[in-house]
């Protein structure tokens, strides 16, 4: 009888515990749009998010928390000490926007502008970051007034340039990396999540292992002879060459590439070429991007690319170069850790919200960390219901339902709590 008395007991402390957490929910949502409407007029690129950072670490020590800030370039880092000790959690959220002109007519749209190299452009948080920051922000002023509740302690990294430092910056995942933010203390496990315009408010989607692309940039100079248009065969024509090796590289994936096991992607996405209409250049570059899941994909897709391009060119009398650079890794949920946080997750949104996916071919910075440490990253869902319009990610029109915010700042503090209490 005593044995089951003190079973009720813990579970009325349980219940009761829930309930406080569920009005300190609600209490913040209002707090929580008005930091992401924000960030959302006032967005700034990567390496640049100055104000960004004040505002985040200005936040992080009225809580009381340790904060280091200036951590690779712009990013700032949070400690939170529980009451008692324990493991290490890792929070991370990404704080930079886009060189995108926003098309909206919120009345807290971006109407900031920049040149990006060499061209006018407007900036805006057209992927979501303004979201996960200001979630990340509430969920450590969650914690923070329930460090009796934590068993350890929790990281928050706000990190910069998620979507790439300028050409020849460092910066991003890598770089914090590099600066010791997965040190003092030692990080266990890292959460993360990113808002899904196409994803249902309310929802939120996962798949363990493989979730997002390795992503590599890869840059082609191709050299011809350069001739009049009239007289072709005096010349050797670049922009012919660029076409054939276009061509050949998507052969690669539609007849070369194991595409049962997982998806890949080749895309060009920039070519430079010509000054005038009846002059056959010499020169000729081609920009682009390589999208896989698997490594050994990824390395018969690199292979086959550098050999074509060589090849291709010579066939056609020119020469032919190409170069690559790592974007991202494979953004690799760790299975275990996945299983262990689902019950947490559906605590946060019901059991029939969190939905199992396939992989995506875009990429994210978060795999960096994911290749240290153990880590699992969802999607939360931001459009709203009903909704028949897209609002995709990376252009002018990019729109989230801020009613989906708060569902974030929920599911990351329940993992967290739950996480450093099983462990």
């Amino acid at each position: 009888m005593k044995i089951l008395c003190r079973l009720l007991f813990l579970g009325i402390i349980s219940v009761s515990a829930q309930n406080d957490l569920e009005s300190q929910f609600i209490d913040i949502e209002s707090q929580l749009i008005e930091w992401r409407r924000d960030f959302h007029q006032h967005p700034e690129l990567s390496n640049q998010e100055f104000k960004t950072a004040k505002k985040i670490a200005s936040h992080l020590k009225s809580l009381g928390l340790e904060v280091q800030t200036g951590v690779a370039k712009t990013g700032v880092v949070g400690i939170l000490k529980g009451n008692q000790p324990g493991k290490v959690v890792a929070l991370r959220a990404d704080i930079d926007a886009l060189p995108v002109t926003e098309n909206s007519e919120l009345p807290f749209k971006s109407t900031v502008t920049t040149n990006f190299l060499g061209n006018e452009t407007g900036v805006a948080h057209a992927c979501g970051h303004d979201g996960h920051t200001a979630i990340l922000m509430a969920v450590a002023e969650i914690l923070s007034n329930n460090k009796d509740k934590i068993k350890g302690t929790v990281k928050f990294i706000f990190q910069p340039a998620e979507e790439g430092p300028p050409p020849g910056e460092e910066g991003g995942a890598k770089l914090m990396i590099k600066e010791g933010v997965l040190e003092n203390p030692t990080v266990d496990v890292i959460f993360g999540l990113h808002l899904r315009s196409m994803v249902e408010v309310g929802q939120i989607h996962y798949k363990p292992g493989g979730a997002m692309a390795a992503v590599e940039r890869f840059v082609i100079n191709v050299k011809g002879q350069q001739a009049h248009g009239a007289a072709p065969w005096l010349g050797v024509d670049p922009i012919l060459i660029s076409a054939k090796i276009i061509d050949g590289f998507q052969s690669i994936i539609s007849r070369e590439s194991k595409l049962i096991n997982e998806a890949a992607v080749i895309t060009i996405g920039k070519i430079t070429s010509g000054v005038r209409f009846n002059i056959i250049p010499e020169t000729a570059e081609l920009v682009g991007t390589v999208r896989t899941l698997d490594p050994d994909m990824k390395a018969l897709i690199i292979k086959r690319m550098t050999e074509m391009t060589e090849m291709i060119a010579k066939a056609y009398g020119g020469e032919a170069t190409i170069s690559f650079r790592n974007q991202t890794a494979i953004t690799y949920n760790n299975h275990d850790l996945v299983k262990d946080m689902l019950p947490s997750l559906r605590k946060a949104a019901g059991d029939d919200k969190v939905i199992q996916i396939k992989a995506e071919t875009i990429g994210e910075d978060f795999s960096y960390f994911q290749e240290k440490i153990p880590g699992f990253y969802f999607y939360l869902g931001g459009m709203t219901k009903g909704n028949t319009e897209l609002h995709p990610h990376h252009t002018p029109s990019f729109y989230i339902d801020e009613s989906g915010l708060l569902l974030g700042v929920k599911a990351l503090t329940q993992i967290t709590l739950d996480y450093l209490n099983q462990n």
